[in-house]
Order: structure tokens, then sequence, then C-alpha cells
């Protein structure tokens, strides 16, 4: 079996082999792409993974690697690349990923967290039930709250340079403990976000899923206009924040973007190595010579 597509053995999951489903027990659960793990999963199976956590479930994080995500991670120290790894699930939003990932001969699904943040309000979250967000402002707590009619946010905003105020990113795992919720939406950035949902982990006492989600909710709050369905789907919504935010948007686009070529070729390079040690080893190279 090869050392990429190495998966535990386990037995068939009965449930879904009733319903006519594939087992997805019996399927690779993660590719390992650009030096990264993404969970093997399409949006939908996204959604009804968290969407079927019960209420008062221990805390779970979920992470939404993009492009710039994944450039940065490359010069990051060790502590911050190992924030993904402690993820429950990990799903790709970008669809320039997509296409690199299938341009590779790799099958990643796109989960833009803008659209699952936006598919959690309008089918998952009932008004009436306690949703929690770190981060956003007053204006788009506000605004998300008319347009889904929430009635119980409890909202948290931490200072700036979180990054470097560990203990201001306790405080926001304290808020988490103490407004237990289904749902918890983390709106800081990168890895600002990742920092507070490990700190929930370690804490023991949270509970829900959390959703490294970035700006999501400012996109459905109308604070920031995302670009048009057919930008989206032609990989363009990148462009259109270009455009409509040029000052602080050209340097992620136009010099740091183009350096997922270089994590793009390190990679490659990766896993070259790997498939020549499994030749290698097929090939009886590794077995020990007994006299």
């Amino acid at each position: 079996m090869s050392v990429l597509d190495h998966t535990p053995d386990v037995k068939p999951d009965r449930r879904r082999k009733d319903r006519g489903q594939p087992d997805r027990r019996q399927q690779n659960r993660y590719v390992w792409f650009l030096n990264a793990t993404f969970d093997r999963i399409d949006f939908h199976q996204t959604v009804d993974r968290i969407s079927d956590r019960a209420a008062g479930s221990p805390f779970k994080f979920v992470v939404t690697p993009n492009v710039d995500h994944l450039v940065r991670l490359q010069t990051e120290p060790d502590w911050v690349r190992a924030l993904y790894k402690q993820a429950w699930l990990t799903v790709c939003d970008s669809r320039i990923l997509e296409l690199i990932a299938a341009i590779s001969g790799e099958k990643i699904a796109v989960t833009p967290g803008s659209d699952l943040t936006r598919h959690l309000l309008e089918n998952s979250i009932d008004p009436n039930e306690t949703v929690t967000v770190i981060g956003a402002d007053a204006q788009t707590i506000a605004a998300v709250k008319a347009r889904y009619g929430l009635q119980d946010v409890r909202w948290y905003e931490p200072p700036m340079g979180l990054r470097h105020n560990l203990l201001a990113v306790e405080q926001c795992a304290e808020f988490v403990s103490k407004n237990p919720a289904r749902f918890v939406f983390f709106c800081v950035g990168s890895p600002q976000q990742e920092m507070i949902a490990r700190a929930c982990l370690r804490r023991g006492d949270c509970q829900g899923t959390g959703l490294c989600v970035g700006a999501s909710l400012d996109f459905l709050a109308g604070k920031v206009r995302r670009a048009p369905k057919w930008m989206q789907r032609n990989r363009l919504e990148w462009l259109y924040r270009l455009l409509s935010e040029p000052k602080r948007m050209w340097r992620r686009y136009l010099v740091d973007g183009p350096k997922i070529a270089f994590v793009w070729w390190k990679w490659q390079a990766a896993r070259a190595a790997l498939r020549r040690v499994e030749r290698l080893k097929a090939a009886g190279a590794y077995e020990s010579k007994r006299p």
C-alpha cells in the first residue's frame, strides 16, 4: 500500500451502506497537498458532519486554509503550523487551490468559509439558539442578527494585536467557555482565530464546533462585498477583491499569492521523494538480509 494513501483498517459502515451511500470509513480520509493535510470531504459532507454534532458536544474546531494561509505557513514557526494539525476538520477555502490540486492529479473539494457560514445560518442554526462570535464589530453583528433573525448572539470583540497577546487569547477562550453554544464563529483572521480555537481545546470545558472563518460574517452583513457568482465559479474572486480594495489587497494577491508556485514545487519534490521510497520498499530494498 502506498505511504501517501495509507488508511487504517476499519470495519464497514453498515448504516451508510444501507442508505446506498459510499462507506466513508473505507475511503482515504486525508489528502496531503502543498505540505498540508485536507479532509477528503465535499461541501455537503462538511455541512452534515458539523450539523450532526449535538448540543453540548465537547469542543472541536474547523479550519479553512486558502492560498494566503499556505504561503504564510512556509515561514511561520512550528507552533503556528501545529495549530492546523489540531483541527477536527480541514477544508479548502480556495478554488485556486482546487485547480492546482486537479492539475497535480489530486482531488480536493472546495468549501469556502463564507459559503459554509451562510449555509449553517440559513439551514442548521435555529434563530432561538445561542450563537457565540469572537471578532467582527458591532455593526456586523447587528446586521447578521437582523438578516437571520438571531435572538441570542453572544459576542466578544478582542483587542488588536491578538497574536502577540496570549492573555487576550485566553480571555477569548474563557468567553467561549462561559457562553456555550453549538456553533462558535472565530472571525479574527489567521492565525489568531486558530490560536483561540486551540486555547478552547486546551481548556477542556468548552463546547460546540468552532469555525475559523475569517471575514465571513462581514460578507454576510454586507460590510464587504463578495464577488459575483460568475467570478466565483471562474476562480476570479481574488481579482474582484483586489479591484475592490487595491490598497489593502495588492500585496496579498500580487506579491504573496504567486509564491504558491514555490510551495507547489517543494511539495512536488517531496511527493516524488516519497514515491521513490515506496518503490524501493516494494522492491525489497529495506528488507534485512539474513545470513
